[in-house]
């Protein structure tokens, strides 16, 4: 049994136009949204085995700030380029080369290829992870290159946006 983490990054700004894309930093939202949607993973014992992130800077940083609350290294992150402008050939070309002793793996990358990805591997469609969004998918699986089309369970999703209650608008 497998545990695969997708998650999208939180809210990047657009602030510098000058930026390419890949230097877009995370937002005043998505530096606060990160923290609080690791806080909640760690409040449900969450520790992946393995982080690996695009290498863009709002992916990286994001799983940078949910890696700190979760107590994982962030020097044990991984970066891997596949996981910039994905489609699910490229997601399940770097999934299938984690070493099968890994039983829990997060993925921080960007829509639309996330979304996508859950949609081919879990048993329930999302029309859209919004950022910091995350989807919990487990797989009855051994090895992760045996990962394939509607191979997982669909866990929970969550999202910042999920937890705003009235007093906080």
């Amino acid at each position: 049994m497998k545990r695969l983490y997708l998650v999208r990054h939180a809210k990047s700004s657009w602030k510098y136009t000058d930026l390419r894309d890949f230097d877009r930093p995370l937002n005043k939202r998505g530096k606060k949204d990160a923290p609080f949607m690791g806080k909640l993973l760690a409040e449900d014992s969450v520790m992946p085995d393995l982080i690996i992130s695009s290498p863009a800077l709002r992916a990286l940083s994001t799983a940078k700030k949910i890696a700190a609350e979760l107590g994982y290294s962030v020097e044990k992150i991984e970066t891997h380029k596949r996981l910039y402008e994905s489609d699910t050939d490229d997601y399940l070309n770097v999934i299938s080369q984690v070493p099968d002793n890994v039983e829990t793996l997060m993925i921080f990358s960007h829509n639309p290829g996330l979304t996508i990805l859950n949609n081919f591997l879990s048993d329930k469609r999302i029309d859209n992870i919004p950022t910091c969004g995350i989807v919990n998918i487990e797989i009855t699986i051994k090895r992760w290159k045996d990962l394939d089309f509607e191979k997982g369970q669909l866990i929970s999703f969550d999202y910042p946006k999920k937890f705003i209650t009235e007093k906080d608008v």
